[in-house]
C-alpha cells in the first residue's frame, strides 16, 4: 500500500481529494490516503486507519469503519465494505454499509445491497439491489420506548369481479 499526502495527490479528482482531506481533518486525523493502483490485484481482507482510493482488483471485504473508500473509475470490487464514507466511480459487487454515506458516481456500477444513513446517485449510475437508509452502525446502547409501533394492514385485492360479497346464512344486502 502506498500512502501520500493530500495535497499532492492525483489519485481522484480535486473535489473527491478536498472532500477527503475535509473529512479527515473533521475527524481529528492526518489527511494521508493509501491507493491501490490499476495493476494491484488483491484477494483477502482490507483492514486500516487511514482512508482509501482503491484503482485496482479487490475481492475480499474491506473494513475502513472510522475511514473514507473511494472506488475509482478503473477499480473492481468484490467485497462487502463497511466505511464511514463511500465513493464509487468504479464496478463493485458486494454489500456496502457506509456509517455516514454512500455516494455512487455517474460512471459507477453497483450490484449489491446498500446501508447508510444518507445515499445519493448520480443520473447514468448503475444500481441493482436493495437500499436502507435507516442502517445504524453502531446501535443504541438504550433501547427506545418512544418508538411508535407500526400496524399490520392486510389489503386483499379483487379480480375485478363484480358479485356482491357472499354471507353465511343469507343473501347480501
Amino acid at each position: 500500500m502506498f500512502e501520500m499526502n493530500t495535497a499532492k495527490s492525483t489519485a481522484g479528482s480535486p473535489a473527491e481529494t478536498r472532500e477527503t482531506a475535509s473529512t479527515a481533518k473533521n475527524h481529528q486525523r492526518p489527511a494521508t490516503i493509501a491507493m491501490i493502483g490499476p495493476s494491484i490485484h488483491i484477494k483477502g481482507d482490507v483492514s486500516g486507519t487511514e482512508s482509501l482510493v482503491i484503482q485496482g482488483h479487490v475481492e475480499g471485504a474491506i473494513d475502513l469503519k472510522h475511514n473514507n473508500l473511494i472506488i475509482g473509475q478503473d477499480g473492481k470490487v468484490n467485497a462487502t465494505i463497511h466505511a464511514h464514507t463511500i465513493t464509487i466511480e468504479g464496478n463493485l459487487q458486494g454489500d456496502v454499509f457506509g456509517e455516514e454515506r454512500v455516494s455512487v458516481k455517474k460512471t459507477g456500477n453497483v450490484r449489491g445491497n446498500i446501508s447508510a444513513p444518507q445515499v445519493s446517485m448520480e443520473e447514468g449510475a448503475k444500481f441493482k439491489g436493495s437500499m436502507d437508509m435507516d442502517y445504524r452502525a453502531t446501535p443504541s446502547p438504550v433501547p427506545r420506548n418512544d418508538t411508535p409501533s407500526a400496524d399490520v394492514v392486510k389489503f386483499e385485492a379483487s379480480g375485478g369481479n363484480d358479485k356482491p360479497p357472499v354471507t353465511q346464512g343469507g343473501d347480501a344486502k
